[in-house]
């Protein structure tokens, strides 16, 4: 009967709190009970707080067990710092988004700076603690900013896939989009759209059907990871690509590789691929090669007009050297590499950057 009597007056409790915060708090068990087991994921929320729709996508988010990173604009938060401190008691990470969304590598250096330090001051004036990620409105970019957002301790997280809730996208193309997210992949949508909101029940189920949870973004990778900080879920020991026989062809995709360097990210346009912005950033992998010479084709972009160095390293070795010709993808192909035998290290390597020129990977075919 005491058993009773208490679980009778937690659920009391429980409908109390909630009718007077309209928020109930996600338990323990909850997530604890959560299948994790292929991976984590990131959803994120940008331009907010909105004193109009953040109560009601927090509610929805603990409601449904997921927890999410928020984008918030400075200029929204310093007129709304409730909303912040409510996203932070939801068990929300807190990003930096500039300070009035505007197009940053249109302005000025100071201009540029002013946007990230006075958001990166209001945030942690309101919760006390210091945003460590920065997505740039547009997912605008350039080795300026870089700058400025490595002078303010802070890691740029752009996304590689976009739910399109911006462009009217419906409930169901937004979960859609969340369908096709695999572990460490990080999703756009804004914290304004009701449909954005609606989808929330329905990438829950997604998510826990896939054998997949809300993460947290790293601050080393870009991607997501589990909450506590640690990596995404072990990754065995990859087992090499073996290299086509005569008259087929292996095409492994960019973003499927590991990135190493300064400055890497995944990217969604021109296409799914992965961005390389300084000199000496690299996508890498395993091959098998069972023949000593191949024929390697690798599609790329580069941001603007200029030429963009890529060079292609086996076992250590340069072995050749794409240049991209423009910011339209293309493919571009090395003839008859010789190489050596058994599993090889390729890399693929940016080697020439004047500070603004920056290297677009969609996926090397090898035959």
């Amino acid at each position: 009967m005491f058993r009773a009597n208490v679980i009778k007056w937690t659920a009391i409790a429980s409908l109390v709190v909630f009718l007077f915060t309209g928020s109930l708090t996600m338990t323990g068990d909850k997530a604890l009970a959560a299948d994790c087991s292929n991976g984590y994921v990131a959803l994120t929320y940008d331009d907010g707080p909105n004193p109009n729709n953040t109560v009601t996508l927090l509610n929805a988010l603990q409601q449904n067990g997921l927890r999410a990173t928020f984008f918030n604009l400075g200029q929204n938060a310093q007129n709304n710092p409730s909303l912040v401190n409510q996203q932070k008691s939801a068990g929300m990470w807190i990003g930096n988004h500039s300070w009035s969304h505007p197009h940053l590598t249109q302005l000025s250096t100071s201009q540029m700076s002013s946007e990230v330090t006075n958001t990166q001051t209001t945030l942690q004036s309101i919760t006390g603690t210091a945003p460590k990620l920065f997505r740039p409105p547009y997912g605008e970019t350039n080795a300026t900013l870089k700058s400025i957002e490595a002078q303010n301790g802070l890691t740029e997280v752009l996304w590689n896939v976009d739910s399109q809730d911006w462009n009217g996208a419906t409930t169901a193309q937004i979960v859609n989009a969340v369908g096709t997210m695999q572990n460490g992949d990080v999703i756009l949508m804004h914290d304004q759209y009701q449909t954005t909101v609606q989808a929330i029940p329905q990438i829950a189920q997604n998510l826990k059907n896939r054998g997949l949870c809300s993460g947290m973004i790293s601050t080393s990778t870009g991607r997501a990871v589990a909450p506590d900080g640690g990596g995404t879920t072990p990754t065995p020991t990859p087992t090499p690509t073996t290299t086509p026989n005569p008259g087929t062809s292996t095409k492994i995709e960019a973003e499927n590789m590991s990135k190493s360097g300064q400055y890497t990210s995944n990217i969604s346009s021109p296409f799914s691929g992965v961005a390389l912005y300084a000199n000496n950033d690299l996508v890498k992998y395993t091959q098998n090669f069972t023949t000593g010479t191949h024929n390697f084709s690798l599609r790329g972009a580069s941001n603007n007009s200029n030429m963009a160095r890529v060079d292609l390293k086996i076992g250590g070795v340069t072995k050749g050297i794409f240049y991209f010709g423009g910011s339209s993808p293309a493919v571009y192909t090395l003839n008859n590499v010789s190489h050596g035998t058994g599993n090889q290290e390729i890399q693929l390597v940016v080697t020439a950057d004047n500070g603004t020129w920056d290297a677009y990977l969609d996926y090397l075919e090898i035959q």
